[in-house]
């Protein structure tokens, strides 16, 4: 049983490492254009914090090291990409992402990492860093919601990209056999929700995938979701 949990962690891994690098070809563009245009900074945000709180539960569970491996590697990609945010946006969201950063990943995570490391022990503490990190990321598939939403109302999968939406299945997929077969509860809730919201994504694009939309619905379901591809 070990050697299949390591063998499906280190798929895992990989899926995940993908996943993380997803954004590449947006951040490319950002790059290339020298402006974030309208994309939002909050995504990558978000993701940096639960990727460090996924790493420091990885490090503080004993023999959660494939969780901690993954996650950091997620830190130095989100971090890079939270980087190029603060380059190349506009004055105003340079400040707002500034702000974020300033927030929930340096007053947030070092509040959290003080609090369970000084007044929790043993695996009270885990726990606790546990609920924080499966809390985090359930907030965080507000998102593929979002896309949906916008998928459903504008009739179009232009907005919902299909290898994320694939990698989403796949990963929560992945993530959650895995903690069934750790018998951990944190990893399984929020990776079974997000199979199940890839899952869903994936039948959404099998339904509309050949749908054309007109221009009006297409800019209504932009306005909805808030933030571009």
């Amino acid at each position: 049983m070990e050697d299949l949990s390591f063998i499906v962690g280190v798929i895992g891994n990989v899926i995940s490492v993908l996943v993380f690098l997803s954004p590449v070809g947006t951040f490319w563009r950002i790059v290339k254009n020298g402006s974030t245009e309208d994309f939002e900074s909050l995504p990558y945000v978000c993701t940096l914090l639960s990727s460090s709180l996924w790493t420091y539960y990885g490090i503080t569970k004993p023999g959660a090291y494939l969780v901690a491996t993954v996650n950091g590697f997620g830190i130095l990609a989100e971090a890079v990409y939270v980087v190029l945010f603060l380059i190349y946006a506009p004055r105003k969201m340079r400040v707002k992402t500034g702000i974020l950063v300033g927030i929930l990943n340096v007053g947030f995570l070092a509040a959290a990492i003080l609090v369970t490391h000084l007044a929790l022990e043993g695996d009270t503490r885990i726990d606790a860093i546990g609920f924080m990190c499966a809390g985090l990321n359930i907030i965080m598939y507000g998102s593929p919601l979002a896309a949906m939403k916008t998928v459903v109302t504008s009739k179009s999968v232009e907005y919902m990209p299909f290898f994320l939406s694939f990698f989403l299945f796949l990963n929560g997929g992945i993530w959650a056999f895995y903690a069934l077969l750790e018998h951990d509860i944190f990893l399984g809730v929020p990776n079974g929700i997000g199979f199940l919201l890839g899952t869903a994504q994936l039948i959404l694009y099998a339904i509309f995938r050949k749908a054309r939309p007109s221009n009006d619905t297409i800019s209504q379901g932009l306005l909805e979701q808030g933030f571009q591809k």
